[in-house]
């Protein structure tokens, strides 16, 4: 497996920034932020994305996934244009924005199936530009929040095409255990984010409202050593993407993405993954 890191939290630095941070952190490249305002963002991916890529080529590293705006859903013109960019620049993995769920209001089987529409639609230009389009676990009534919903989404597409972005702090945050997430989208398992999280539910008389907290890994309620274990045992060799979007002042931010590449890289050593 590869570390990797998610830029979402360096929106500030420039590419070259960038590069020189992951080779301090010595880190294989980047989860890169494809958003508005970003260094590489929508209305410039056509050129940004294959410039930014060889820069990272060229410094021994690499962008392994591009992470797209949360609304990015249909695979209309815009994502045409941004899997072609992807596709230029060597950038093989995409992850998805989040179908939403309200209960009460929308029948949950008929959105499910208007998600496996689009993700049908994903799936021919993931085979038209060699990319891989990615859904993530992501709690509090996203479609797919967990594994086992996210198996209804994605079951019964090709893997090559359509694949599996596990989040261990959200599966935590939804009760479901990693390895049994595992077991339910194997086939289709491509990349792992890691962020750890401290839940408090704060809404008791209603039975919900889950508080979720992002903190520094090992401070939360993720048991990385088994993660880390579970990932060994089925030879992952996908990306583990480091999200660091825990809270901290903008100036500690640094140290803090520091100190957590620094716990991920211990931890796969620990493991020998």
């Amino acid at each position: 497996m590869k570390l990797i890191v998610f830029s979402k939290m360096l929106k500030e630095l420039g590419i070259t920034e960038l590069i020189d941070f992951a080779q301090e952190l010595g880190i294989a490249g980047y989860d890169m932020a494809v958003r508005p305002g970003y260094p590489v963002n929508p209305d410039n991916v056509a050129e940004a994305l294959p410039k930014a890529a060889a820069q990272f080529r060229a410094a021994g590293l690499e962008i392994g996934m591009v992470t797209a705006h949360t609304n990015v859903l249909l695979p209309d013109a815009e994502g045409e244009r941004l899997v072609a960019a992807m596709d230029i620049a060597g950038v093989r993995r995409l992850k998805l924005g989040y179908f939403k769920f309200v209960p009460g209001e929308m029948d949950y089987w008929a959105e499910v199936d208007k998600a496996r529409a689009a993700l049908e639609g994903w799936s021919v230009l993931a085979q038209k530009y060699n990319v891989r389009a990615c859904y993530h676990t992501h709690s509090q009534r996203c479609l797919g929040l967990n594994a086992g919903t996210l198996a209804h989404l994605i079951r019964g597409f090709d893997p090559q095409l359509i694949g599996a972005f596990l989040d261990a702090g959200h599966l935590r945050a939804e009760g479901e255990e990693f390895a049994v997430a595992v077991a339910i989208v194997k086939e289709h398992l491509s990349m792992v984010a890691v962020k750890d999280f401290l839940l408090e539910r704060v809404d008791k008389e209603n039975h919900g409202a889950i508080k979720r907290t992002v903190v520094e890994a090992g401070q939360g309620t993720c048991d990385w050593t088994a993660i880390f274990t579970e990932l060994k045992r089925i030879d992952f060799d996908g990306l583990v993407s480091i999200h660091c979007e825990f809270e901290v002042e903008p100036k500690e931010m640094m140290a803090a993405i520091r100190r957590e590449v620094a716990f991920f890289k211990a931890l796969k050593e620990k493991v020998g993954a």
